[in-house]
């Protein structure tokens, strides 16, 4: 039989170690009874516990893989004890707790030297952001991709009460997603709250549906409408950034009070009429009637279904699924025939009108 020693202790930890079964459970009873058991001569325990000399064998030298029978100083040889359980769990899993608690010090150190990076890259927004006119502009036109993403990140990473969002489209790509994740889990762990609205079809999207489930499990609060104004970010209520009708892109940053309040107001007027972000069967009914009248009312307005696509975060092809499913459901012949049907019918409500400045 295997005798076992400290040296081999707790080295099948980090992958399968035997369950204990009901046979090794009696033979470890017997032995705490009886004191030892010779491992080279198991008669006794084979006629006490009526079990054949083979499974007899199974069992010590599963008893002895878990630290549970050990051969004490100076016994004679294959003499073997009980070990008490808190021993040997200590003996079985000291190495592999000792592994786990350097990698947690490694992974500790490593997210301590991650922050540090980002804090020293932060503290150059300015320096770079320079460029564009300075930082003490009241509006500010960053034209460069890199200079937007500096500036915010340098932003959020200085929030202190409550983060902004309105992100148009049906789904956000899977990488700028997984860029902004480890920012926003780390302002939600600094107690910053972060209210963001999406379009209604970002719940049917699995990238965009992962990330969301992430921060809202973290403390995040998300809303979804048909149809939502421009890509906002609004800080502490004081920097908000708007996109820039530029060539390249970029992106306006606002530090005007009055300008950044009619921001957060309009904010706050899409919150209110937005529903919370759920994924569940009814959540989705309930979600795409909400597009399907979104569609009826730009319907009655001679909208085309690209612009209707657009505006609403669909591919065309949905879109046009959703407008042959209403015509048929009302009865219309044409477009503009199922947006004055359901209009007269009452079936839908126009849009609200956004806050006056």
């Amino acid at each position: 039989m295997n005798q076992g020693n400290s040296d081999s202790a707790g080295a099948g930890v980090s992958g399968q170690v035997a369950v204990l079964d009901g046979e090794a459970r009696l033979v470890y009873e017997w032995v705490v009874q009886h004191g030892t058991l010779d491992s080279d001569d198991p008669t006794r325990l084979v006629h006490a516990l009526g079990l054949s000399p083979e499974r007899c064998r199974r069992s010590v030298d599963l008893l002895v893989e878990m630290c549970l029978l050990a051969q004490q100083a100076g016994a004679a040889p294959g003499r073997l004890s009980a070990v008490g359980p808190d021993a040997a769990a200590v003996r079985l899993t000291g190495q592999e707790e000792a592994r786990l608690r350097a990698e947690e010090a490694e992974l500790h150190r490593r997210k301590a030297a991650l922050a540090r990076l980002r804090a020293e890259m932060a503290s150059l927004g300015p320096v770079y952001m320079a460029q564009s006119g300075g930082t003490d502009g009241a509006v500010q036109i960053l034209d460069d991709m890199h200079l937007v993403r500096a500036a915010l990140t340098s932003v959020v990473a200085g929030a202190e009460e409550e983060v902004l969002a309105v992100q148009p489209g049906g789904g956000h790509p899977e990488a700028a997603l997984m860029e902004s994740l480890p920012r926003d889990l780390d302002m939600l762990n600094r107690g910053v709250r972060l209210r963001s609205i999406y379009q209604h079809p970002t719940r049917f999207h699995a990238p965009t549906r992962s990330y969301a489930e992430v921060i809202l499990a973290a403390g995040a609060e998300i809303r979804t409408r048909p149809e939502v104004p421009g890509q906002t970010v609004i800080v502490d209520r004081s920097i908000a950034f708007v996109p820039a009708r530029l060539a390249t892109g970029g992106a306006i940053l606002i530090r005007e009070p009055s300008l950044v309040a009619f921001l957060a107001q309009t904010f706050e007027h899409e919150w209110d009429q937005a529903i919370p972000y759920d994924t569940s069967p009814t959540a989705a009914r309930v979600v795409s009637r909400s597009i399907e009248d979104a569609i009826t009312v730009l319907l009655a307005t001679g909208v085309k279904d690209d612009v209707i696509a657009q505006r609403l975060g669909l591919s065309t092809r949905t879109c046009r699924r959703h407008i042959a499913e209403l015509l048929q459901r009302i009865g219309a012949q044409s477009r503009f025939q199922a947006g004055v049907l359901a209009e007269r019918q009452g079936l839908v409500t126009p849009l609200g009108p956004t806050p006056e400045p």
